[in-house]
C-alpha cells in the first residue's frame, strides 16, 4: 500500500464513503494555498480527478472555471487502491444503494372510517388509552378478538405499535404510542 500523509488519508477515506466518491468538502483547516498544494499533488498521482460539478445536485465546488461552471474533486480508482479499497467493491455498493433508492416503499393499508377497527384505533390513540373491558363494551368483541385485532390488524398490517401498562386505578391500559 502507498505511503500517505494523514491529510491525504482523510481526504481519500471521506471521499470513498460519499455518493459518487466526491472528495469535497476538504477537511476543516485545509484551505487556501495548502489545500491547492495537497490537491494538485494528489491529482498528479492520479488519486483525485477534477470533474464538472453538478450544481443541480448540490455538489460542492472545488473551483470555478470562469464560464459559469465549476469543478469538484472525485476520488479516482488509484486513490481507492491507495487506501486499500477495491474500486469494484465501491461501484457495487453504489449500484446497490441506487437500486434500493428506486424501490418504492410499501403502502400500508388505511382503515375505513366508521368501522370497529377505526373505533379501536381512536380509543387507543386517546391520551387515557383504553382497558380491555372498555374495548369489549365499545366493539362488542370478546377479549381474544380484541387482543387479536391489536396484534394482527393494528400491529402487523397497519404497523402501529400498541403498548400496555398496568395502572393502579384502572388495571391494564392499552395505547398506541
Amino acid at each position: 500500500m502507498t505511503k500517505l500523509s494523514e491529510t491525504q488519508t482523510i481526504i481519500l477515506s471521506a471521499g470513498a464513503q460519499r455518493p459518487d466518491n466526491i472528495a469535497m468538502p476538504l477537511p476543516k483547516g485545509l484551505h487556501g494555498a495548502a489545500a491547492k498544494k495537497v490537491v494538485t499533488m494528489m491529482i498528479g498521482r492520479g488519486w483525485l480527478e477534477e470533474v464538472d460539478a453538478n450544481l443541480r445536485k448540490g455538489e460542492p465546488l472545488w473551483r470555478e472555471t470562469g464560464d459559469g461552471h465549476g469543478t469538484t474533486l472525485v476520488v479516482a480508482d488509484a486513490g481507492l487502491l491507495a487506501i486499500g479499497i477495491e474500486p469494484v467493491v465501491v461501484r457495487t455498493m453504489v449500484a446497490v444503494r441506487k437500486r434500493v433508492a428506486e424501490i418504492p416503499a410499501p403502502k400500508l393499508p388505511t382503515p375505513r372510517a366508521g368501522t370497529k377497527q377505526a373505533m379501536l384505533i381512536a380509543m387507543l390513540q386517546a391520551p387515557e388509552g383504553a382497558t380491555m373491558e372498555e374495548i369489549m363494551v365499545a366493539t362488542g368483541w370478546q377479549a381474544h378478538t380484541a387482543r387479536g385485532a391489536m396484534s394482527g390488524a393494528l400491529g402487523k398490517k397497519l404497523g402501529l405499535v400498541v403498548t400496555s401498562a398496568k395502572e393502579d386505578d384502572r388495571g391494564r391500559v392499552y395505547r398506541i404510542s
